[in-house]
């Protein structure tokens, strides 16, 4: 078999021909596809690994968030719970004053309504002591004891201070006349005795007007004008009902 050079050439030529055509038309198409292919899944793998590194971005920030998140958590708990334990404590102390004023108003309220009842005991205890008293006096009173109040009455009168005798003598002098008052009626003996008294320690003549008044029980009354000397078991027990009521109601 002979070769065929001519033919051979052509065959190459063709050969040639098919392979510019096929690089042309087929080939370089692919490749470009292939290269934009390529260039899409770069992209697409560059585009994934920075939604990646974002992603993991985020869930670092979301992981830093959360702890500190739990961080702020914990600490406004703490917060709150001081909060709370200084509120519980201010609110125990209120309560605990508030209790102890209660206490001390009812230990006051306690004490003045014992202080009151004490009080009302004591004065109706006195009550009945003056009522016993004046009973007892009213039925130990008579002229006998009478004039012995007045012997007394006059013993005193003898020994007053000076100023206060001048003050009687000055009184004795601007009244018009000088009252003595008796439990019982007197006798011309002590009227006498009494006018000679009285005007030797007035150093005056007076006028004397006498009377009766049952209520002093025993004893007398002189009035001098504004002046008035009591020498009586009714003005004794007054001054005694008096000072007791005055004890009594004073603080102690």
């Amino acid at each position: 078999m002979e070769l065929d050079w001519s033919t051979f050439i052509l065959e190459i030529i063709n050969f040639l021909i098919l392979v510019w055509i096929l690089k042309r038309f087929l080939y370089q198409p692919i490749l470009t596809a292939i290269s934009r292919r390529r260039e899409s899944v770069e992209k697409t793998l560059n585009e994934a690994q920075r939604l990646r590194e974002e992603a993991e971005t985020m869930q670092d920030q979301y992981r830093r968030r959360l702890s500190d998140w739990e961080k702020e958590k914990d600490q406004a708990r703490d917060t709150l719970q001081k909060e709370l334990d200084a509120e519980c404590a201010r609110q125990s102390e209120v309560l605990q004053k508030m209790l102890a004023q209660q206490r001390e108003k009812s230990r006051a309220q306690e004490e003045r309504r014992l202080a009151e009842l004490a009080q009302r005991k004591e004065t109706a205890a006195l009550t009945l002591a003056r009522r016993f008293t004046r009973r007892l006096l009213e039925r130990l009173a008579c002229p006998a004891l009478e004039e012995r109040i007045i012997a007394l009455t006059l013993e005193e009168l003898e020994q007053l201070p000076e100023e206060r005798l001048t003050a009687y003598q000055n009184n004795a002098a601007a009244a018009e006349r000088v009252q003595i008052s008796s439990a019982y009626p007197l006798s011309e003996a002590q009227r006498h005795k009494l006018q000679h008294t009285l005007d030797r320690l007035l150093r005056c003549s007076a006028s004397y007007d006498f009377c009766q008044d049952p209520r002093l029980i025993a004893g007398l009354r002189i009035s001098l004008g504004p002046w008035i000397v009591q020498a009586n078991l009714h003005e004794e027990l007054q001054l005694f009902q008096e000072a007791a009521r005055a004890n009594s109601t004073s603080p102690q």
